[in-house]
């Protein structure tokens, strides 16, 4: 039987890496009805929004959607669609993997940690104003022991299921009080469901530190929405960048993945950017509908053709001007050979 999903190409270099995920999920075998739904600022004349509501409607009637990035505005112009998504469809685990690839420029090898963000609170509820204009403004940070009871569950659920040993539960409890108190102490009552799995906690600055100095002191993080944006941002790093950094945003009965890098729309269309991260969503994906036997193959094939080092795209190359890099189509072929 085929599976509906729900595609979003993106916009910049979005269609790009979302075509190339597609080609090597096809190639797997698995069989996908992709159903295509345009999102972002090329919309917004027809429809009067960066994300229509049949976008939306397409995400919940299929329950598994994929994404390319999505340029948002700085300081200006619409909110994230990134963020309406999470928050519209209750998205609320954000699921960031950081695992060392033979091959990829990194600073350390054999790092293998999850980052696990809580998705739809914190400041990210975009609730703020201007106090005085043009000189002052306020935002509110929202946490609640519903939305971090369920964010730590989540992250212990998916350290037993995946035979994981320690979740570290990240706040700024020292200073946030009242905020990032109640969260550390959600997450303590949590951990004690879980005698099985080791738990501790860091304050974000130093186990900003930490992850650098110590990353494979690091297993599964737990942390509410600002800081783990960050820190999975860092965790990336440590493995190689965003370019091979995949990502999902997972909720009751509905899940959408993406690539978690930005649009950098000076090279849409270029047959530039690198793939990886966008094909590894898609590996995740599978995963999450079962398919896990494809999935496997496209990690795999993702890290042979790296670790050979031949047909990859400029940033994976010693020197970024190696005249034999070759362009995302055509590392894309070189996935699906790998297959």
């Amino acid at each position: 039987m085929s599976r509906a999903v729900t595609l979003i190409p993106g916009d910049g270099i979005g269609v790009d890496v979302s075509e190339a995920m597609r080609r090597v999920v096809d190639a797997t075998g698995v069989s996908i009805d992709w159903d295509v739904q345009q999102a972002g600022a090329g919309v917004i004349a027809e429809y009067g929004t960066p994300l229509p509501d049949h976008v939306i409607e397409s995400i919940r009637r299929n329950g598994v959607g994929i994404k390319g990035p999505i340029t948002t505005p700085i300081g200006t112009g619409f909110r994230s669609v990134n963020v309406t998504l999470r928050q519209r469809l209750d998205l609320y685990a954000n699921l960031r993997p950081a695992r060392s690839i033979v091959g990829v420029p990194a600073p350390y090898r054999d790092v293998d940690i999850v980052i696990v963000r809580e998705n739809t609170q914190g400041l990210y509820v975009g609730i703020e104003h201007e106090v005085i204009a043009g000189e002052a403004a306020e935002a509110v940070r929202i946490i609640t022991r519903r939305a971090s009871e369920r964010i730590v569950r989540f992250a212990f659920e998916y350290a037993r299921a995946n035979g994981r040993r320690l979740v570290t539960a990240v706040h700024k409890g020292n200073i946030l009080k009242i905020t990032d108190g109640l969260f550390l102490r959600t997450a303590q009552q949590v951990a004690a469901e879980y005698p099985d799995i080791a738990f501790n906690d860091r304050i974000v600055d130093n186990c900003a530190m930490q992850l650098v100095q110590r990353p494979h002191e690091f297993d599964v993080v737990v942390t509410t929405n600002l800081f783990g944006d960050i820190l999975s941002d860092l965790a990336s790093g440590l493995v190689g960048g965003l370019g091979v950094a995949p990502g999902a945003n997972i909720g009751d009965g509905i899940a959408v993945f993406e690539p978690v890098h930005g649009s950098a729309p000076k090279y849409a269309g270029l047959n530039k950017v690198n793939p990886t991260a966008a094909i590894r969503s898609g590996a995740m994906m599978l995963r999450h509908i079962g398919e896990t036997e494809a999935a496997d193959r496209i990690d795999a094939a993702v890290a042979r053709v790296i670790s050979d080092g031949r047909q990859v795209t400029y940033d994976l190359k010693a020197s970024r001007d190696d005249p034999s890099a070759v362009g995302t189509r055509e590392m894309a072929d070189a996935i699906i050979a790998a297959l």
